[in-house]
């Protein structure tokens, strides 16, 4: 299992996350721009770490795969779709808060493998005699030797224990999982795919998922080779001679974060960007009057009011005001507030 030592390097890449996390925070998203980023984010992500896996598509070929429907797909085209669809199903997993458990890993592995020959599915079992399983260079020599295959239950149960129980930061722990899952290698097929995706479900599960914004995967595949360099962190190929329990884990713990920092500060300045940019064309469709009214509402800093109350203060009908109130939400700028199906209030966003 990985342990790491904090170091001054690692805290300070982990406080330059977290301000640039606390600034997103505060960032609002309007709801339009939001479903824009989420559907964004997961083709890019979808791309990038079937890239780095060595597919070929490029990303336009990647984004007609993922929107097409009812024809034949090349086996490049299916791994993204594979990969997609995925996504999908953690982001609902993520709306009940379903923690990380091999049941999920399970699950998300299967639907990256759907269409591979059933011995592909699930957790790898033993080989033919005289069979190796390893992960193979192009000339025929192995990269990677994984554990035996009767160890895999309880390596992953060792990970599920630590995920669950461990006090390290989720920085720190979606990095973890990132490198067990793809050492453990506890698949035929698909997992580094898996522990890609599995690492950041954990991290939006924690709260770092950055609001969408922003493919993770996309900054690991702009350099495939320092991404495996540093996974590898020059030990040798079988996994009982280091790779079990690494003396540098520092070396991928700090290519984690890295990578992490420079995401996380080119999300926070798309958002800030974005934000102001559809602030601008959202504008445009509001008539002049209820640009008024909402300059009314952050003057007097008013977040919360029913109708009938504003009315009385501007002097006009309560009828006026739902109609503005009506434009404003319906470009976001206003929550209706319902009671027993009836809007009674609305809300500042």
């Amino acid at each position: 299992m990985i342990k790491t030592t904090l170091n001054n390097d690692i805290l300070n890449k982990i406080l330059e996350i977290e301000k640039n996390k606390e600034a997103l925070n505060l960032v609002k998203l309007p709801v339009n721009l939001s479903n824009k980023f989420r559907k964004n984010t997961k083709k890019r992500s979808s791309y990038a770490s079937n890239r780095i896996e060595g597919n070929p598509l490029t990303y336009e070929q990647a984004d007609a795969a993922i929107e097409s429907k009812n024809r034949h797909f090349l086996k490049p085209e299916q791994e993204i779709r594979n990969y997609y669809l995925a996504l999908e199903l953690l982001e609902k997993k993520l709306e009940n808060k379903e923690p990380v458990s091999l049941k999920l890993i399970l699950e998300a592995q299967k639907q990256i493998c759907d269409g591979e020959p059933k011995e592909k599915i699930g957790l790898r079992g033993t080989m033919p005699p005289g069979v190796l399983f390893a992960v193979w260079n192009d000339d025929g020599t192995p990269a990677y030797i994984p554990p035996e295959y009767n160890e895999v239950p309880d390596l992953l149960s060792e990970l599920i224990n630590y995920i669950n129980e461990s006090s390290d930061h989720p920085l720190i722990k979606a990095a973890v999982i990132h490198y067990q899952l793809v050492t453990i290698h506890p698949f035929e097929d698909g997992n580094g795919r898996t522990a890609r995706i599995i690492s950041n479900y954990y991290l939006s599960l924690s709260g770092y998922g950055f609001k969408n914004v922003g493919s993770l995967e996309e900054y690991m595949s702009y350099d495939i080779d320092d991404y495996y360099d540093s996974i590898q962190m020059n030990l040798p190929v079988l996994y009982y001679d280091g790779r079990n329990n690494p003396p540098h884990p520092e070396v991928w713990i700090n290519y984690f974060l890295k990578i992490f920092s420079l995401y996380a500060s080119k999300v926070l300045s798309i958002a800030l960007k974005e934000t102001s940019n559809n602030e601008g064309e959202r504008l445009l469709h509001l008539s002049n009057k209820a640009k008024s009214f909402l300059d009314y509402l952050k003057k007097h800093s008013v977040t919360k009011f029913a109708p009938i109350d504003v009315a009385s203060k501007l002097k006009v009908t309560n009828r006026t005001i739902i109609n503005w109130c009506a434009e404003l939400a319906k470009n976001g700028y206003l929550k209706p507030i319902l009671v027993n199906k009836r809007i009674r209030q609305y809300e500042l966003i």
